[in-house]
């Protein structure tokens, strides 16, 4: 059995029938599920107000929980990076507790790697995943066990065919990334990791084709993805294009631009992002990556 603490940093839960789906199956799982006092707290769009989801941090950051997740994401992390307790988290990360989250949590990811070096995960959000009304999704179920019973070392995927061609590998690089939108938004911040030679993966959601290209220019243009051993793209769901206008223009278009701008390989397919079936990430972990056909394997081994 672990214990695993639920907090909100960032927006309001307003979706408490999945809310309390995700508990309850957490807790049939046989796992002490601990929820924050100010969990399901509002003011305005955020999860209560910066005060208040600071203080929730730092009440997850003192839980002694195996692992502290997010209910959901949305926005509000950026507001509060020069304030998070770092030394606090680092400590909390050195005796075993796991942070856990995707989207908006990208931003405590990056800041808590660039600020103490120290590893946390890209990975599910109790309401959007665990709080499903179908049931959750078997492979993010199986990495989050594995993440709860120390034993997850790698994740493979198959890639699309489209991707076959382009193989790529890298060794003992840093794995670090997350939610572009949010990712970009920390460029030029003390907050933005300082990663060379490292495999940085990214994914989104609601965002047209040409919005992921004009972000994916701004971090070519820093010089920020001529400096990773390689690319790697998750998934970019629930976005509309638009045939009148787009006129063709599409994802898999902003996708072979990014290749012929960078000689360092751009891979796809990556089962991670606002999509059921996810894996789990360690964010500052040293990987090694390897391609063969279609194939994929990112081995991080014991962390």
């Amino acid at each position: 059995m672990s214990h695993i603490y639920i907090f909100s940093p960032s927006s309001a839960v307003r979706d408490k029938a999945a809310f309390k789906r995700g508990v309850k199956r957490l807790q049939a799982q046989g796992h002490q599920v601990e929820i924050d006092a100010d969990a399901l707290s509002s003011s305005m769009r955020f999860a209560g107000d910066d005060e208040t989801r600071l203080n929730a941090i730092t009440r997850a950051t003192a839980s002694g929980a195996d692992i502290a997740m997010i209910s959901r994401g949305g926005y509000g992390l950026t507001r509060l990076l020069t304030q998070l307790p770092y030394k606090a988290i680092a400590k909390a990360i050195d005796k075993g507790t796991q942070f856990v989250g995707l989207s908006d949590f990208t931003a405590f990811n990056l800041a808590v790697l660039a600020k103490t070096g120290r590893i946390t995960w890209q990975g599910p959000a109790l309401g959007e995943d665990f709080g499903t009304a179908e049931e959750p999704d078997d492979i993010m179920l199986a990495c989050f066990d594995d993440l709860l019973q120390d034993q997850g070392e790698g994740a493979g995927w198959q890639r699309p065919k489209s991707d076959a061609a382009v193989q790529g590998k890298a060794h003992d690089a840093v794995l670090w990334g997350g939610n572009l939108t949010v990712l970009t938004s920390l460029l030029g911040t003390p907050y933005f990791p300082a990663i060379d030679k490292g495999v940085l993966f990214l994914e989104d959601i609601g965002e047209h084709p040409y919005r992921i290209e004009r972000m994916l220019t701004q971090l070519l243009h820093a010089g920020v993805l001529t400096r990773q051993k390689a690319i790697v793209l998750g998934q970019f769901s629930n976005y509309k294009l638009v045939p009148g206008h787009d006129k063709g223009f599409k994802l898999s278009t902003v996708v072979d631009w990014l290749r012929s701008q960078i000689k360092n390989p751009v891979l796809t397919g990556l089962p991670f992002g606002h999509v059921p079936t996810k894996v789990l990430l360690p964010v500052g972990a040293k990987v090694d990556l390897v391609t063969e056909g279609r194939d994929a394997l990112m081995v991080w081994g014991h962390i």
